[in-house]
């Protein structure tokens, strides 16, 4: 018997080996896409050359939330979108999808030449590094774009002990 559970121990292990190298984030597909519209600082509209339509939330951040109807949306909600507009409205980008969420949003690193606009909203103050969701080789550099971001007193940032991460944010509105 105790042969028999060591040969499925080193299986076991193998497997969580293995299973730790897969829980990195890497692309399913890369598609290239123009950016037809911005939603908020983390979710936009892209149609590809073959006519596909994408509606894309950016991997890893969490973007200030704007005004939807009769809901109020956070300081910099609107600022994080047209900051957002600024880099990419109407630009063709590299789409980097990594998961599809719950509301069959493509979940995505974009990219505008070499430049990772993800990482460049939380750069900007634009947008939080989305901790909870964040993996390897993503986590490390956003969360130093935010603590760079924090220390600069960066867009979210200059709001000191007023700041509401958009988690809590939408929580406490309910949505």
């Amino acid at each position: 018997m105790i042969k028999v559970r060591k040969p499925l121990l080193l299986i076991l292990a193998a497997l969580v080996v293995l299973g730790a190298v897969a829980i990195q984030a890497a692309p399913i597909r890369t598609v290239t896409a123009t950016i037809t519209k911005i939603s908020d600082g983390d979710t936009v509209q892209a149609i590809t050359p073959e006519g596909t339509k994408l509606k894309v939330r950016l991997y890893g951040i969490d973007a200030p939330e704007t005004p939807k109807g009769a809901k109020p949306g956070e300081p910099f909600g609107n600022a994080s979108r047209d900051y957002l507009a600024s880099l990419i409205n109407q630009r063709s980008v590299k789409v980097e999808i990594l998961d599809i969420d719950r509301y069959r949003r493509m979940v995505a690193i974009l990219r505008l030449a070499e430049r990772n606009v993800n990482q460049e909203m939380i750069a900007a103050g634009m947008a939080e590094a989305y901790v909870e969701y964040l993996k390897k080789p993503y986590r490390a550099p956003f969360i130093q774009a935010e603590q760079e971001a924090k220390a600069q007193g960066r867009g979210v940032w200059s709001q000191g002990s007023r700041y509401e991460r958009p988690s809590r944010f939408r929580k406490r509105m309910g949505s």
